[in-house]
């Protein structure tokens, strides 16, 4: 359904993992699209007591896609960053708990996102045994 979103729910449980692991799941504009998406699902799901997110690989959101915003004049810079605040302030409107499990990085707009979340629970790469 969401190209670079996976989400699934377990029990009454929504859980979401941003998928561009080779990109440490940087926010682009596809990212973006499908989060909207998604939290509009959410915001209609009267069974979901809980909401996590999450991202795949060793990163949570290493922040914005830098190499999608170098071409942007200030004026759509500005849009962009609208529109990503826009996201965040839904998540951290939802009516049920938010989680952010937060797995490596979490830089910019990854801190925003886990930042919009009520509760973030986070491991470094020691957690899994590794560095």
């Amino acid at each position: 359904m969401y190209q670079t979103v996976r989400y699934e729910k377990k029990d009454r449980i929504g859980i979401a993992t941003i998928n561009r692991p080779e990109a440490l799941n940087a926010l682009n504009s596809q990212v973006i699209a499908d989060l909207e998406a998604l939290i509009s699902e959410v915001e209609k799901d009267t069974e979901l007591r809980a909401f996590i997110l999450t991202g795949e690989g060793r990163s949570f959101v290493a922040g914005a896609d830098i190499g999608e915003q170098k071409p942007m004049d200030v004026g759509q810079g500005r849009k962009w960053g609208q529109r990503g605040s826009a996201l965040f302030r839904r998540i951290e409107k939802l009516e049920i708990p938010t989680i952010a499990a937060v797995n490596g990085f979490a830089l910019g707009g990854g801190c925003e996102i886990a930042m919009s979340c009520d509760i973030i629970l986070a491991a470094g790469p020691n957690a899994e045994g590794k560095g």
